[in-house]
Protein backbone atom coordinates (compact mmCIF):
# COMPACT_ATOMS: atom_id res chain seq x y z
CA UNK A 1 0.00 0.00 0.00
CA UNK A 2 1.30 3.44 -0.95
CA UNK A 3 2.45 5.08 2.29
CA UNK A 4 1.42 8.60 1.31
CA UNK A 5 -2.10 7.70 0.22
CA UNK A 6 -2.60 5.38 3.20
CA UNK A 7 -1.44 8.09 5.61
CA UNK A 8 -3.84 10.56 4.00
CA UNK A 9 -6.74 8.08 4.20
CA UNK A 10 -6.17 7.28 7.87
CA UNK A 11 -5.68 10.93 8.82
CA UNK A 12 -8.95 11.92 7.15
CA UNK A 13 -10.81 8.99 8.73
CA UNK A 14 -9.46 10.05 12.12
CA UNK A 15 -10.30 13.71 11.61
CA UNK A 16 -13.93 13.14 10.71
CA UNK A 17 -14.34 10.75 13.62
CA UNK A 18 -13.20 13.14 16.36
CA UNK A 19 -16.69 14.42 16.96
CA UNK A 20 -17.97 10.88 17.53
CA UNK A 21 -15.20 9.49 19.71
CA UNK A 22 -16.45 8.18 23.03
CA UNK A 23 -19.94 9.56 22.46
CA UNK A 24 -23.27 7.83 22.19
CA UNK A 25 -26.24 9.13 20.31
CA UNK A 26 -28.94 10.39 22.62
CA UNK A 27 -32.54 9.93 21.54
CA UNK A 28 -35.95 10.05 23.14
CA UNK A 29 -37.66 6.71 22.66
CA UNK A 30 -41.34 6.14 22.19
CA UNK A 31 -43.19 2.98 22.97
CA UNK A 32 -42.07 1.46 19.69
CA UNK A 33 -38.45 2.43 20.10
CA UNK A 34 -38.72 5.19 17.52
CA UNK A 35 -36.10 7.89 17.76
CA UNK A 36 -37.50 11.40 17.90
CA UNK A 37 -35.43 14.02 16.12
CA UNK A 38 -36.04 17.74 15.95
CA UNK A 39 -34.45 20.24 13.60
CA UNK A 40 -32.61 23.02 15.41
CA UNK A 41 -31.26 25.07 12.50
CA UNK A 42 -32.28 28.28 14.26
CA UNK A 43 -30.23 27.44 17.36
CA UNK A 44 -26.66 26.33 17.95
CA UNK A 45 -26.84 23.24 15.75
CA UNK A 46 -26.40 23.43 12.02
CA UNK A 47 -26.05 26.60 9.99
CA UNK A 48 -29.41 28.30 10.37
CA UNK A 49 -32.64 28.15 8.38
CA UNK A 50 -32.60 27.52 4.66
CA UNK A 51 -33.06 30.63 2.54
CA UNK A 52 -35.05 30.50 -0.71
CA UNK A 53 -32.82 30.54 -3.78
CA UNK A 54 -33.99 33.32 -6.16
CA UNK A 55 -32.89 31.11 -9.05
CA UNK A 56 -34.98 28.20 -7.77
CA UNK A 57 -32.16 25.67 -7.76
CA UNK A 58 -30.72 25.11 -4.27
CA UNK A 59 -31.85 26.57 -0.95
CA UNK A 60 -28.98 27.05 1.53
CA UNK A 61 -28.42 28.75 4.89
CA UNK A 62 -27.38 32.40 4.86
CA UNK A 63 -23.72 32.90 3.97
CA UNK A 64 -23.52 29.83 1.73
CA UNK A 65 -23.37 29.73 -2.05
CA UNK A 66 -23.26 27.12 -4.78
CA UNK A 67 -21.82 26.80 -8.26
CA UNK A 68 -22.92 24.29 -10.89
CA UNK A 69 -19.54 22.99 -12.00
CA UNK A 70 -20.56 20.25 -14.44
CA UNK A 71 -23.62 19.54 -16.58
CA UNK A 72 -24.74 16.51 -18.53
CA UNK A 73 -23.93 16.71 -22.23
CA UNK A 74 -20.98 19.08 -21.94
CA UNK A 75 -17.94 18.24 -24.06
CA UNK A 76 -15.08 16.96 -21.93
CA UNK A 77 -11.33 17.25 -22.46
CA UNK A 78 -11.15 13.77 -24.02
CA UNK A 79 -13.71 14.66 -26.70
CA UNK A 80 -16.55 12.71 -25.03
CA UNK A 81 -19.78 13.96 -23.45
CA UNK A 82 -20.52 14.27 -19.73
CA UNK A 83 -22.87 11.30 -19.11
CA UNK A 84 -26.09 11.82 -17.17
CA UNK A 85 -27.53 10.47 -13.93
CA UNK A 86 -24.65 11.57 -11.71
CA UNK A 87 -24.52 9.45 -8.56
CA UNK A 88 -21.94 8.72 -5.85
CA UNK A 89 -18.54 10.42 -5.82
CA UNK A 90 -15.17 10.17 -4.15
CA UNK A 91 -13.01 13.26 -3.63
CA UNK A 92 -9.23 12.99 -3.38
CA UNK A 93 -6.22 15.28 -2.99
CA UNK A 94 -4.40 16.39 -6.12
CA UNK A 95 -0.93 14.84 -5.88
CA UNK A 96 1.89 16.66 -7.67
CA UNK A 97 4.81 14.97 -9.41
CA UNK A 98 6.94 15.46 -6.28
CA UNK A 99 4.26 13.58 -4.29
CA UNK A 100 3.15 16.70 -2.44
CA UNK A 101 -0.54 17.53 -2.22
CA UNK A 102 -1.76 20.63 -4.03
CA UNK A 103 -3.77 22.55 -1.41
CA UNK A 104 -5.95 24.30 -4.02
CA UNK A 105 -7.08 21.34 -6.09
CA UNK A 106 -9.31 18.32 -5.62
CA UNK A 107 -9.79 15.29 -7.84
CA UNK A 108 -13.35 13.98 -8.06
CA UNK A 109 -14.33 10.56 -9.38
CA UNK A 110 -18.05 10.48 -10.19
CA UNK A 111 -20.37 7.56 -10.96
CA UNK A 112 -23.08 7.56 -13.63
CA UNK A 113 -26.09 5.35 -12.94
CA UNK A 114 -27.04 4.84 -16.59
CA UNK A 115 -28.48 1.73 -18.14
CA UNK A 116 -29.60 1.09 -21.70
CA UNK A 117 -33.25 2.03 -21.07
CA UNK A 118 -32.49 5.41 -19.49
CA UNK A 119 -33.37 8.44 -21.59
CA UNK A 120 -30.25 10.43 -20.83
CA UNK A 121 -26.98 11.32 -22.50
CA UNK A 122 -24.13 8.82 -22.51
CA UNK A 123 -20.44 9.57 -23.18
CA UNK A 124 -20.50 8.47 -26.84
CA UNK A 125 -23.58 10.33 -28.02
CA UNK A 126 -24.25 13.46 -30.11
CA UNK A 127 -21.97 12.68 -33.03
CA UNK A 128 -19.25 11.17 -30.81
CA UNK A 129 -17.84 7.96 -32.30
CA UNK A 130 -16.18 5.07 -30.52
CA UNK A 131 -12.99 5.69 -32.47
CA UNK A 132 -11.84 8.26 -29.90
CA UNK A 133 -10.97 5.54 -27.38
CA UNK A 134 -9.51 2.04 -27.49
CA UNK A 135 -12.06 -0.78 -27.56
CA UNK A 136 -9.91 -2.58 -24.98
CA UNK A 137 -10.92 0.12 -22.49
CA UNK A 138 -14.65 -0.63 -22.85
CA UNK A 139 -15.92 -3.38 -20.55
CA UNK A 140 -19.06 -4.19 -22.52
CA UNK A 141 -19.06 -3.07 -26.16
CA UNK A 142 -22.68 -4.15 -26.54
CA UNK A 143 -22.25 -5.41 -30.11
CA UNK A 144 -21.39 -1.90 -31.23
CA UNK A 145 -23.51 0.02 -28.69
CA UNK A 146 -21.52 0.04 -25.43
CA UNK A 147 -23.04 0.13 -21.99
CA UNK A 148 -23.31 3.80 -21.06
CA UNK A 149 -22.46 3.75 -17.36
CA UNK A 150 -19.04 4.28 -15.86
CA UNK A 151 -17.18 7.09 -14.15
CA UNK A 152 -15.86 10.53 -15.00
CA UNK A 153 -12.96 12.29 -13.29
CA UNK A 154 -12.87 16.03 -12.60
CA UNK A 155 -10.09 18.34 -11.42
CA UNK A 156 -11.51 21.28 -9.47
CA UNK A 157 -9.72 24.32 -8.06
CA UNK A 158 -11.29 25.20 -4.71
CA UNK A 159 -9.47 28.55 -4.52
CA UNK A 160 -10.60 29.88 -7.90
CA UNK A 161 -13.83 27.84 -7.84
CA UNK A 162 -13.30 26.56 -11.37
CA UNK A 163 -13.45 23.20 -13.09
CA UNK A 164 -10.06 22.80 -14.74
CA UNK A 165 -10.58 19.59 -16.70
CA UNK A 166 -12.73 16.44 -16.84
CA UNK A 167 -12.81 13.15 -18.74
CA UNK A 168 -14.27 9.66 -18.90
CA UNK A 169 -12.35 7.33 -16.57
CA UNK A 170 -14.31 4.04 -16.72
CA UNK A 171 -16.22 2.94 -19.82
CA UNK A 172 -18.75 0.30 -20.82
CA UNK A 173 -20.16 -0.56 -17.42
CA UNK A 174 -23.80 -0.55 -16.38
CA UNK A 175 -25.72 1.48 -13.80
CA UNK A 176 -22.76 2.64 -11.71
CA UNK A 177 -24.58 3.77 -8.61
CA UNK A 178 -22.33 4.13 -5.57
CA UNK A 179 -18.93 2.87 -4.49
CA UNK A 180 -16.23 3.90 -2.07
CA UNK A 181 -12.81 5.46 -1.66
CA UNK A 182 -9.85 3.22 -0.81
CA UNK A 183 -6.53 3.77 0.99
CA UNK A 184 -4.79 3.37 -2.38
CA UNK A 185 -6.04 6.64 -3.91
CA UNK A 186 -8.58 4.70 -5.97
CA UNK A 187 -12.35 4.66 -6.28
CA UNK A 188 -14.37 1.44 -6.22
CA UNK A 189 -17.29 1.86 -8.62
CA UNK A 190 -20.21 -0.53 -8.18
CA UNK A 191 -22.76 -1.73 -10.71
CA UNK A 192 -26.30 -1.73 -9.32
CA UNK A 193 -27.56 -4.48 -11.57
CA UNK A 194 -27.36 -8.22 -11.98
CA UNK A 195 -28.23 -8.49 -15.66
CA UNK A 196 -26.64 -11.23 -17.73
CA UNK A 197 -25.56 -11.50 -21.35
CA UNK A 198 -28.36 -10.94 -23.83
CA UNK A 199 -28.98 -9.48 -27.27
CA UNK A 200 -27.68 -6.10 -26.11
CA UNK A 201 -24.90 -7.04 -23.68
CA UNK A 202 -21.76 -9.04 -24.36
CA UNK A 203 -20.91 -9.35 -20.65
CA UNK A 204 -22.59 -10.26 -17.40
CA UNK A 205 -22.88 -7.28 -15.06
CA UNK A 206 -23.11 -6.75 -11.30
CA UNK A 207 -19.44 -6.17 -10.50
CA UNK A 208 -17.11 -3.80 -8.67
CA UNK A 209 -14.42 -1.98 -10.67
CA UNK A 210 -11.38 -0.10 -9.34
CA UNK A 211 -10.65 3.30 -10.87
CA UNK A 212 -7.23 4.88 -10.19
CA UNK A 213 -7.18 8.56 -9.30
CA UNK A 214 -5.29 10.42 -12.03
CA UNK A 215 -4.76 14.11 -12.71
CA UNK A 216 -4.63 13.82 -16.52
CA UNK A 217 -7.12 12.04 -18.81
CA UNK A 218 -6.82 8.28 -18.68
CA UNK A 219 -9.24 5.37 -18.86
CA UNK A 220 -9.08 2.65 -16.23
CA UNK A 221 -8.64 -0.96 -17.23
CA UNK A 222 -12.26 -2.22 -17.12
CA UNK A 223 -11.50 -5.32 -15.09
CA UNK A 224 -14.21 -6.52 -12.68
CA UNK A 225 -13.17 -7.71 -9.23
CA UNK A 226 -15.06 -10.97 -9.52
CA UNK A 227 -14.18 -12.32 -6.08
CA UNK A 228 -16.16 -9.44 -4.50
CA UNK A 229 -19.32 -11.11 -5.81
CA UNK A 230 -21.91 -10.48 -8.48
CA UNK A 231 -25.08 -8.86 -7.15
CA UNK A 232 -26.86 -5.49 -7.14
CA UNK A 233 -24.01 -3.60 -5.54
CA UNK A 234 -24.62 -0.18 -4.08
CA UNK A 235 -21.76 1.17 -1.95
CA UNK A 236 -18.67 -0.01 -0.15
CA UNK A 237 -16.02 1.22 2.25
CA UNK A 238 -12.59 -0.03 3.26
CA UNK A 239 -11.17 -0.52 6.74
CA UNK A 240 -7.77 1.18 6.36
CA UNK A 241 -6.19 -1.03 9.04
CA UNK A 242 -7.21 -4.44 7.70
CA UNK A 243 -8.06 -3.77 4.04
CA UNK A 244 -11.43 -5.49 4.47
CA UNK A 245 -14.05 -4.05 2.11
CA UNK A 246 -17.65 -3.84 3.37
CA UNK A 247 -20.43 -3.79 0.77
CA UNK A 248 -24.15 -2.96 0.63
CA UNK A 249 -26.85 -4.46 -1.61
CA UNK A 250 -29.69 -2.23 -2.81
CA UNK A 251 -32.60 -4.61 -2.52
CA UNK A 252 -35.57 -4.72 -0.18
CA UNK A 253 -34.23 -8.07 1.07
CA UNK A 254 -30.52 -7.37 0.60
CA UNK A 255 -27.56 -8.42 2.72
CA UNK A 256 -24.38 -6.80 4.04
CA UNK A 257 -21.18 -8.34 2.69
CA UNK A 258 -17.51 -8.14 3.49
CA UNK A 259 -14.63 -9.03 1.21
CA UNK A 260 -11.41 -10.17 2.88
CA UNK A 261 -8.72 -9.80 0.20
CA UNK A 262 -5.68 -12.03 0.12
CA UNK A 263 -3.64 -8.93 -0.71
CA UNK A 264 -5.23 -5.63 0.45
CA UNK A 265 -3.20 -3.75 -2.18
CA UNK A 266 -4.52 -5.94 -5.01
CA UNK A 267 -8.21 -6.81 -4.77
CA UNK A 268 -7.94 -8.82 -8.00
CA UNK A 269 -5.69 -11.35 -6.26
CA UNK A 270 -8.75 -13.01 -4.72
CA UNK A 271 -10.21 -13.34 -1.29
CA UNK A 272 -13.15 -14.55 0.77
CA UNK A 273 -16.71 -13.19 0.60
CA UNK A 274 -18.85 -13.34 3.74
CA UNK A 275 -22.30 -12.13 4.75
CA UNK A 276 -23.34 -10.53 8.03
CA UNK A 277 -25.40 -12.49 10.54
CA UNK A 278 -26.43 -11.77 14.15
CA UNK A 279 -25.32 -13.98 17.01
CA UNK A 280 -28.27 -15.83 18.51
CA UNK A 281 -30.69 -14.53 15.88
CA UNK A 282 -30.24 -16.40 12.61
CA UNK A 283 -31.90 -14.87 9.55
CA UNK A 284 -32.86 -11.74 11.47
CA UNK A 285 -35.10 -9.23 9.70
CA UNK A 286 -33.63 -5.83 10.64
CA UNK A 287 -36.10 -3.77 8.63
CA UNK A 288 -38.47 -3.08 11.56
CA UNK A 289 -41.40 -2.96 9.16
CA UNK A 290 -44.02 -4.99 11.02
CA UNK A 291 -42.67 -4.54 14.53
CA UNK A 292 -39.78 -2.82 16.27
CA UNK A 293 -37.48 -5.81 16.32
CA UNK A 294 -34.39 -3.70 17.01
CA UNK A 295 -34.30 -0.54 19.13
CA UNK A 296 -32.31 2.56 18.30
CA UNK A 297 -28.97 2.33 20.09
CA UNK A 298 -29.25 -1.45 20.51
CA UNK A 299 -26.01 -3.28 19.83
CA UNK A 300 -25.97 -6.77 18.34
CA UNK A 301 -23.12 -9.24 18.21
CA UNK A 302 -22.10 -10.08 14.64
CA UNK A 303 -21.04 -13.34 13.05
CA UNK A 304 -19.69 -13.60 9.53
CA UNK A 305 -20.99 -16.40 7.33
CA UNK A 306 -18.90 -17.62 4.37
CA UNK A 307 -20.69 -17.75 1.04
CA UNK A 308 -19.58 -19.59 -2.08
CA UNK A 309 -20.40 -19.51 -5.80
CA UNK A 310 -19.93 -15.74 -5.63
CA UNK A 311 -20.29 -15.29 -9.42
CA UNK A 312 -23.95 -16.08 -8.74
CA UNK A 313 -25.33 -16.83 -12.22
CA UNK A 314 -28.83 -17.05 -10.70
CA UNK A 315 -28.47 -13.78 -8.72
CA UNK A 316 -29.26 -15.68 -5.55
CA UNK A 317 -26.56 -14.67 -3.07
CA UNK A 318 -29.11 -12.92 -0.84
CA UNK A 319 -31.41 -15.94 -0.79
CA UNK A 320 -28.65 -18.42 -0.01
CA UNK A 321 -27.12 -16.10 2.58
CA UNK A 322 -30.42 -15.52 4.36
CA UNK A 323 -31.16 -19.25 4.38
CA UNK A 324 -27.76 -19.79 6.04
CA UNK A 325 -28.49 -17.26 8.78
CA UNK A 326 -27.56 -13.85 7.34
CA UNK A 327 -29.52 -10.78 8.44
CA UNK A 328 -31.84 -9.03 5.98
CA UNK A 329 -31.80 -5.25 5.37
CA UNK A 330 -34.14 -2.77 3.68
CA UNK A 331 -32.34 -1.37 0.62
CA UNK A 332 -28.88 -0.85 2.07
CA UNK A 333 -27.40 2.00 0.04
CA UNK A 334 -24.84 4.63 1.07
CA UNK A 335 -21.79 3.53 3.08
CA UNK A 336 -18.82 5.42 4.50
CA UNK A 337 -15.92 4.66 6.81
CA UNK A 338 -15.49 6.85 9.90
CA UNK A 339 -15.06 6.63 13.66
CA UNK A 340 -13.36 3.23 13.15
CA UNK A 341 -16.66 1.91 11.82
CA UNK A 342 -18.58 1.26 8.63
CA UNK A 343 -21.75 3.38 8.59
CA UNK A 344 -24.49 2.55 6.10
CA UNK A 345 -27.99 3.73 5.24
CA UNK A 346 -31.05 1.58 4.63
CA UNK A 347 -33.33 3.68 2.47
CA UNK A 348 -36.66 2.05 3.34
CA UNK A 349 -35.92 0.77 6.82
CA UNK A 350 -38.14 1.48 9.81
CA UNK A 351 -41.87 1.38 10.50
CA UNK A 352 -42.48 4.44 8.29
CA UNK A 353 -40.08 3.07 5.62
CA UNK A 354 -38.37 6.48 5.87
CA UNK A 355 -34.89 5.11 6.46
CA UNK A 356 -32.32 3.88 8.96
CA UNK A 357 -28.62 4.42 9.54
CA UNK A 358 -26.53 1.61 10.96
CA UNK A 359 -23.04 1.44 12.43
CA UNK A 360 -20.93 -1.68 12.00
CA UNK A 361 -18.08 -1.66 14.52
CA UNK A 362 -15.27 -4.12 13.76
CA UNK A 363 -13.42 -5.54 16.74
CA UNK A 364 -10.27 -3.45 17.32
CA UNK A 365 -8.08 -6.56 17.42
CA UNK A 366 -9.65 -8.13 14.36
CA UNK A 367 -11.63 -10.79 16.22
CA UNK A 368 -14.55 -11.55 13.84
CA UNK A 369 -16.63 -12.72 16.81
CA UNK A 370 -16.21 -9.33 18.44
CA UNK A 371 -17.80 -7.19 15.71
CA UNK A 372 -20.90 -5.22 16.72
CA UNK A 373 -23.85 -3.84 14.74
CA UNK A 374 -25.76 -0.86 16.13
CA UNK A 375 -28.98 0.75 14.91
CA UNK A 376 -27.72 4.31 14.81
CA UNK A 377 -30.75 6.30 13.59
CA UNK A 378 -34.36 5.46 12.77
CA UNK A 379 -36.49 8.62 12.94
CA UNK A 380 -39.69 7.16 11.44
CA UNK A 381 -40.61 10.73 10.56
CA UNK A 382 -40.16 11.83 6.92
CA UNK A 383 -39.93 15.47 8.01
CA UNK A 384 -36.74 14.57 9.87
CA UNK A 385 -35.21 12.15 7.40
CA UNK A 386 -36.76 10.61 4.30
CA UNK A 387 -35.12 7.78 2.37
CA UNK A 388 -31.47 8.15 3.35
CA UNK A 389 -29.20 7.24 0.46
CA UNK A 390 -25.56 8.31 -0.02
CA UNK A 391 -23.76 9.38 3.15
CA UNK A 392 -20.45 10.98 4.04
CA UNK A 393 -18.65 12.38 7.06
CA UNK A 394 -18.05 16.09 7.41
CA UNK A 395 -14.66 17.48 8.49
CA UNK A 396 -16.19 18.44 11.85
CA UNK A 397 -17.50 14.95 12.58
CA UNK A 398 -21.19 15.08 11.64
CA UNK A 399 -22.73 12.71 9.13
CA UNK A 400 -24.16 14.27 5.97
CA UNK A 401 -27.02 12.33 4.38
CA UNK A 402 -28.36 12.62 0.82
CA UNK A 403 -32.09 12.06 0.68
CA UNK A 404 -33.40 9.95 -2.17
CA UNK A 405 -36.40 11.14 -4.17
CA UNK A 406 -38.82 12.89 -1.81
CA UNK A 407 -40.83 16.12 -1.63
CA UNK A 408 -38.41 17.86 -1.75
CA UNK A 409 -35.08 16.11 -1.08
CA UNK A 410 -32.63 17.59 1.42
CA UNK A 411 -29.05 17.24 2.54
CA UNK A 412 -29.37 16.43 6.22
CA UNK A 413 -26.73 16.69 8.93
CA UNK A 414 -26.70 14.48 12.02
CA UNK A 415 -24.62 15.47 15.05
CA UNK A 416 -22.97 13.12 17.56
CA UNK A 417 -25.74 14.06 20.01
CA UNK A 418 -28.39 12.84 17.58
CA UNK A 419 -29.67 16.25 16.48
CA UNK A 420 -30.76 16.68 12.89
CA UNK A 421 -30.36 19.79 10.77
CA UNK A 422 -30.89 20.64 7.13
CA UNK A 423 -27.99 21.75 4.99
CA UNK A 424 -29.69 22.19 1.62
CA UNK A 425 -32.97 21.67 -0.20
CA UNK A 426 -33.57 20.85 -3.85
CA UNK A 427 -35.65 23.81 -5.02
CA UNK A 428 -35.90 22.56 -8.62
CA UNK A 429 -37.69 19.22 -8.46
CA UNK A 430 -37.89 15.98 -6.48
CA UNK A 431 -34.66 14.55 -7.88
CA UNK A 432 -32.43 12.90 -5.33
CA UNK A 433 -29.18 14.29 -4.04
CA UNK A 434 -26.20 11.98 -4.56
CA UNK A 435 -22.47 11.79 -4.05
CA UNK A 436 -22.00 14.27 -1.22
CA UNK A 437 -18.31 14.50 -0.33
CA UNK A 438 -16.00 17.21 0.96
CA UNK A 439 -12.83 18.54 -0.63
CA UNK A 440 -9.58 17.60 1.15
CA UNK A 441 -9.23 21.16 2.48
CA UNK A 442 -12.75 21.05 3.93
CA UNK A 443 -13.83 24.20 2.10
CA UNK A 444 -16.21 22.69 -0.42
CA UNK A 445 -19.03 20.18 -0.34
CA UNK A 446 -19.58 18.55 -3.72
CA UNK A 447 -22.97 17.01 -4.45
CA UNK A 448 -25.02 15.90 -7.43
CA UNK A 449 -28.63 16.60 -8.39
CA UNK A 450 -29.11 13.37 -10.23
CA UNK A 451 -31.95 13.85 -12.68
CA UNK A 452 -30.73 17.30 -13.63
CA UNK A 453 -27.28 15.88 -14.42
CA UNK A 454 -25.59 18.60 -12.37
CA UNK A 455 -22.61 18.55 -10.01
CA UNK A 456 -22.58 21.44 -7.54
CA UNK A 457 -19.88 22.87 -5.30
CA UNK A 458 -21.19 24.39 -2.05
CA UNK A 459 -19.06 26.80 -0.04
CA UNK A 460 -19.64 28.88 3.04
CA UNK A 461 -18.91 29.09 6.78
CA UNK A 462 -18.56 25.36 7.43
CA UNK A 463 -17.69 24.54 11.02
Amino acid sequence: MDSLSRRHFISRSTAVALGFSGLKLSFAHGATGTSIGAFTNAGGVGFGPLMPDPDGILDLPAGFEYHIISRVGELMDDGLRVPGLHDAMGVFPFINADRSADPDRAVIVRNHEIERAHNTTGPFERSITLDVISRTKIFDSGFGTPSRGGTTTLVYNTRTKTLERHWLSLAGTERNCAGGVTPRMTWLSCEETALTKDAFHEQDHGWVFEVPVTTTPRLADPKPIRAMGRFMHEACCTDPQTGIVYQTEDRQDGLIYRYIPIDPTNLHAGGALEVLGINGAPSLDTRNWKKQTIEVGQQLGVRWIPIDDVLSPMDDLRYRGFANGAARFARAEGMWWGNDSAYFACTTGGRATAGQLWRLIPHPNGDPLGDVLELFVEPNDPSVLEHADNITFSPWGDIVVCEDESKPPHLVGITPAGEFYKIARNATNNSEFAGASFSPDGSTLFVNMQKMGWTLAITGPWK
